[in-house]
């Protein structure tokens, strides 16, 4: 068969017979179907496992019709910022614009919203009141629990809560992302998925919260430092796939923001079948006439070597 890249258009999706994708996947990159970027894995894994995806790269974030392209589809909307944090890939750390996004077409900058998986959710909320969503990405990761936001000066709430999503897939998202697709698939309520590795999700039910550290709560967590410190600590000592047990953060209104346990490792084969998926190993066509994606220069003959940081924090004790 040959091979191609996902759908990006109706008119893809009309060659290829398809009357409603399983999934929709926004996303603040370019379209590049290459395994250094996260949205081609997990498009490409979805693909390979039976799920049809199409593809809304870098919709107007100010007209909610250009996440309306395709329909509904079948089972959710997928939503990441890109490969790199949105308020990064936009400022330099004195909070100057940057002047270039190497992920976009011809290097333009503009091309996503600050703080895009918030807005990329809520842009899908408007149309689309009932139908699942799933964020993921570094973005989303990094913000999945109450946290300092450098750009604002402030700590936030979790980005689960703020993006008006469902689950939060964190870390290496393969093996969460096709238990989530399977239950899904199978007619589960996604607020009834709360029990696949590597997520994170919201509830109102306290008592179906089982084995479980609770973190310092929101309020004090935003208003105290020592409380701050403390949540962190929990954090950084659940990471382990092994070892780390379930985290769970409360909320006015009684809604709790839970975290489980880190997804398991991949195991060499099926790193070796991830990495050997039908990628197009470049940017889409489309994408030509603007001068492409400047980012695919740096990885398009590379070898993945590691994923993720190899090196670690500093740890630390706390004292009164």
């Amino acid at each position: 068969m040959e091979k191609k890249f996902l759908p990006v258009s109706q008119k893809d999706m009309r060659e290829r017979g398809i009357e409603q994708f399983d999934f929709v996947y926004v996303i603040g990159d370019a379209y590049v179907d290459h395994p250094s970027f996260g949205h081609a894995i997990i498009s490409r894994l979805l693909e390979a496992h039976g799920y049809s995806v199409g593809i809304i790269s870098q919709p107007d974030w100010k007209n909610k019709e250009s996440i309306a392209i395709y329909g509904e589809p079948r089972l959710a909307f997928l939503v990441s910022a890109g490969n790199m944090d949105s308020m990064v890939n936009h400022y330099s750390v004195s909070k100057r614009l940057r002047e270039k996004d190497s992920f976009s077409p011809g290097g333009v900058m503009g091309k996503r919203p600050d703080y895009a998986t918030v807005v990329y959710g809520n842009l899908i909320r408007q149309t689309y009141k009932k139908t699942p969503i799933l964020i993921g990405g570094v973005e989303a990761s990094l913000r999945r629990l109450a946290h300092y936001d450098y750009w604002s000066n402030k700590v936030k709430r979790s980005i689960l809560l703020d993006s008006g999503a469902d689950i939060l897939m964190y870390g290496m998202g393969e093996h969460s992302m096709i238990e989530l697709a399977e239950a899904l698939d199978s007619g589960i309520d996604v607020k009834d998925i709360t029990f696949v590795p590597g997520t994170v999700y919201k509830t109102q039910k306290r008592e179906d919260i089982y084995d479980a550290i609770f973190l310092p709560e929101f309020e004090r967590v935003r208003e105290d430092k020592v409380s701050y410190a403390e949540s962190f600590y929990q954090q950084y000592c659940n990471t382990d796939p092994f070892s780390g047990k379930r985290l769970a953060e409360s909320y006015p209104n009684k809604i709790y923001v839970v975290q489980n346990p880190p997804a398991k490792p991949l195991t060499q084969q099926e790193m070796d079948d991830v990495y050997a998926l039908p990628y197009m190993r470049t940017y889409h066509p489309s994408y030509e006439a603007q001068g492409g994606v400047p980012a695919i220069s740096e990885v398009r003959f590379s070898l993945t070597s590691n994923r993720g940081c190899f090196g670690g924090f500093v740890s630390f004790r706390m004292e009164r």
